[in-house]
């Protein structure tokens, strides 16, 4: 097991490698990410919302993101990437391992769309002092040593006046039991040792972080799954899965 916590790191190796070893199973709606596609449309539908309101957008319309330029930190096969880009966003999607890059690519061309996927680090991007409208990184910052120094180098790389969208789960012992040992070990939705409990964010963290990082904000919302419809949709309840956004002055 990977240490949980380690000052100023912000990649580990150990889980770059574990993802890249399931690159194939991205886009498969029934294998290794299927929670993931599940729980896209909360996701996207919080990030519109957020997005629409920062930017004072008119949400009719094919692609209502027209426009705006958008970061996806984490892209893996490019699962929120490709809607970002439907909705008339330039999105660009960064990922430490060519494997996931290479599948998002693949992708990518199969649907005809155009996203600029690059295997490189955040801090790459922040080196060339780009910066987005909006950033969003979703379901990573739990896999990363020290999510302080993570939030600080993806809030960099949010203009003044844009948005920063991060989803994650809560260390509490209630996504302990739901996530680790229902979703990894019970319904093996999960590989086992997909996550670490100890890398789990809370709420209040989350908001210390991106403070920390020059942020207002941040507002939440739950990600709430409901087994008896199988779906996932956005509420109150953050113990479990939850999604943010916060702006930079």
């Amino acid at each position: 097991m990977s240490p949980p916590n380690q000052a100023g790191a912000t990649l580990d190796k150990a889980e770059v490698a574990r993802f890249a070893s399931l690159a194939d199973e991205w886009w498969s709606p029934t294998g290794k990410f299927r929670a993931l596609h599940q729980i896209g449309t909360a996701r996207l539908g919080f990030i519109r919302r957020e997005v629409t309101k920062q930017f004072t957008l008119v949400e009719s319309g094919l692609k209502p993101f027209s426009g705006l330029t958008m970061l996806d930190i984490g892209c893996g096969g490019g699962l929120i990437s490709e809607p970002l880009a439907r909705l008339g966003a330039s999105v660009t999607g960064i990922e430490p391992a060519e494997e996931n890059i290479g599948a998002a690519r693949r992708h990518a061309d199969e649907m005809g769309l155009e996203i600029d996927y690059r295997a490189i680090r955040a801090e790459d991007l922040a080196a060339q002092g780009r910066t987005f409208d909006c950033v969003v990184c979703l379901e990573v910052i739990e896999h990363v040593p020290d999510p302080g120094a993570f939030v600080a180098v993806c809030a960099s790389l949010v203009r003044p006046g844009g948005l920063l969208c991060m989803s994650t789960i809560n260390r509490t012992i209630k996504a302990y039991a739901l996530t680790i040992i229902g979703a990894e070990y019970i319904l093996r939705w999960l590989p086992v040792g997909t996550h670490q409990w100890e890398r789990f964010v809370t709420t209040d963290e989350m908001t210390r972080y991106m403070t920390a990082a020059g942020l207002r904000g941040p507002t939440f919302d739950g990600l709430v799954y409901n087994p008896l419809a199988d779906r996932w949709s956005l509420g109150r309840d953050t113990d479990v899965n939850y999604i943010c956004a916060a702006t930079k002055p």
